[in-house]
């Protein structure tokens, strides 16, 4: 096809397609566009909300969540490694396996051998189970593996011990003089004793580094806890994430469409709205079609907004991630500081 092609041009403003051609006049009286500027900060506003409510939700989790996944992501090392860490001076946060071993173990009533005993006394109010009294015994002791053996700080678990747990339930009554006298006697209330025996195989996460006296000890760092744990890491997990998945996925789900929608605002926000032409006059256009054989294809509409567009969605892709990531660590800093008894 050669020759005048007729490109027919619509007036400047107050038409869009699938609305039928306006009259030569200019828009129809009342007319309006389909997607007004504002809707683009309504849904950009709605996106910042989905993604509060997702903060919020991964802050109401706790500081164990993230004790589930840095057992999961944290690089395995041989404690001879762990060991060479230490002393090299390198801060790695790793993971490392082994059996536990003490020589100042003490007895508890089924004569088990311990090294830790921590035990919690919790109230159910509004906001969940509420500790009221925690104590904890512990001695010093070691992670082995073969012939080696690195020390485990074992005054700085706090969140990160995972074990199976034994409760026993009941109501504020039951405890006594234990607890204030303000507390109701018939509010639910349980003792949670959590232990770890000197016959049992741990995993423990940390950083290696020399204690004052220049061994080997395995302890926090680098902005992340001391975890021991005498269960498998599916096993932990569980545990850990007990009565708490369902937020989890809301909170994952809720992430997932504060993107979609920031991603959708910011495009309606950058990209052009109506096609505005130079004139209402049909203007004739001298060469053949661009879909023509033998011709390349032209440009048609504007690039650089699409572009932007493109780099403005990775942006907003790798912002989100690292604010889940963060949101997420926030509360497991808060340090732990049990009463010792």
């Amino acid at each position: 096809m050669s020759g005048p092609v007729r490109v027919g041009t619509w007036p400047a403003a107050g038409w869009r397609p699938g609305h039928g051609p306006p009259s030569p006049s200019g828009p129809a009286p009342g007319s309006r566009a389909i997607i007004p500027a504002v809707d683009a900060f309504v849904i950009l506003i709605a996106g910042f909300v989905a993604l509060a409510g997702a903060a919020a939700i991964a802050g109401s989790l706790g500081p164990r969540q993230r004790v589930g996944r840095l057992l999961t992501a944290a690089p395995r090392v041989t404690v001879a490694e762990a060991i060479e860490l230490a002393r090299a001076g390198r801060s790695v946060y790793v993971r490392l396996e082994g059996r536990i071993d003490s020589e100042a173990e003490f007895e508890d009533a089924d004569h088990r051998p311990l090294v830790l005993r921590r035990t919690r006394i919790q109230v159910l109010d509004e906001g969940g189970w509420r500790d009221l009294e925690v104590a904890r015994e512990v001695v010093p002791f070691e992670i082995r593996e073969g012939l080696d053996g690195i020390a485990i700080d074992g005054e700085s678990v706090a969140d990160g011990l995972v074990v199976m747990p034994r409760e026993s339930v009941g109501v504020v009554g039951d405890l006594g003089d234990r607890v204030p006298e303000e507390l109701a006697d018939d509010l639910p209330a349980r003792v949670v004793v959590e232990l770890v025996s000197s016959v049992e195989h741990a995993i423990a996460l940390g950083v290696p580094a020399l204690d004052p006296a220049g061994r080997p000890r395995l302890g926090p760092g680098r902005g992340r806890p001391l975890i021991l744990s005498t269960l498998e890491p599916a096993e932990a997990i569980r545990i850990i994430g007990g009565g708490s998945a369902g937020r989890g996925r809301l909170a994952a789900a809720l992430v997932v469409v504060a993107g979609l929608l920031l991603v959708l605002g910011l495009a309606l926000f950058l990209l052009p709205g109506d096609a505005l032409a130079a004139s209402p006059a049909p203007t004739a256009v001298v060469g053949s079609d661009t879909r023509s054989p033998g011709e390349g294809p032209g440009f048609v509409g504007a690039l650089a907004p699409a572009f932007l567009a493109v780099i403005g969605i990775a942006v907003l892709a790798i912002g989100l991630t690292l604010a889940w990531v963060r949101l997420t660590r926030r509360s497991s800093d808060r340090a732990d500081s049990p009463r010792r008894r």
